[in-house]
Order: structure tokens, then sequence, then C-alpha cells
């Protein structure tokens, strides 16, 4: 299992990341996404009814792409497999909206459900190019 370097760790703490799945066809799905460090593990909510959750279920390999808003030389590249978990009770969707001071249940239409993924990185690949 690989870390995230010191370096590149105030990384985790942007607004917005890009999420790579496997689609049934082959082809990547990239998708930008909300997403919350959170117990030492990079966490996002997500619809059951979404595609990327589909794909997740099929297929756990994934990659998370963070690019420094500040910079467009440094960048952190999280290739991991999903873990998937119920949350019924948006226990964790309402922890990751405070992140984003917003209520996840306005995005979910009446019986959708959400679930928390978990990434469990393999490789993590902290990029500088200058």
């Amino acid at each position: 299992m690989s870390h995230i370097p010191e370096s590149h760790a105030d990384l985790l703490e942007v607004e917005v990341a890009t999420l790579a799945t496997v689609g049934h066809d082959g082809y990547p799905q990239v998708t930008a996404i909300w997403f919350l460090y959170d117990e030492g593990k990079i966490k996002l909510s997500l619809n059951t009814s979404r595609q990327k959750v589909r794909n997740l279920r099929k297929e756990p390999a994934c990659t998370l792409f963070i690019m420094d808003p500040d910079s467009d030389y440094r960048y952190l590249e999280v290739r991991a497999d999903a873990h998937i978990e119920p949350d019924p009770d948006y226990v964790f969707a309402d922890k990751l909206g405070k992140k984003y001071d917003a209520d996840l249940r306005v995005h979910d239409k009446p019986g959708q459900s959400r679930v928390v993924i978990t990434l469990e990185p393999h490789r993590v690949n902290a990029i500088k190019m200058r």
C-alpha cells in the first residue's frame, strides 16, 4: 500500500479532484468529484444511481487525480481499489457535506441511496514538474 508524501499532503484539502473509473465499454469514465481525507483515508460519497458507482462495483480499480490549484506543475495521482459501503443514514455524506457547506440530500431523488467509497491506494505518484 502506498501513502501520500508530506510534500503533497496539502492537496488532500483541495476542493475538487478527478475520478477515473473503468466504464462498461473498457474506456475510462472521468468525473470531477468532491472528496474528503478522513481518518487517514480518501473517501467519496456517491449516489448509487451514478454510472461511476456501477463501474466501481464491476471493476474497483480507479484513479483519483488532484491538481494543485495554485500551480499547474504539481499534482497527485492515487491509483487505488475502491471499497464500497452503504451510507443509508447519510452519516458520511453529512461529514463530506460540511467540507463544502452542502447538504448532499438535495442531490438525491426519493428512493435513491448513497454509498461511501474508500480508496485503498496501490500506487501514489506525487509529481512536481519543476
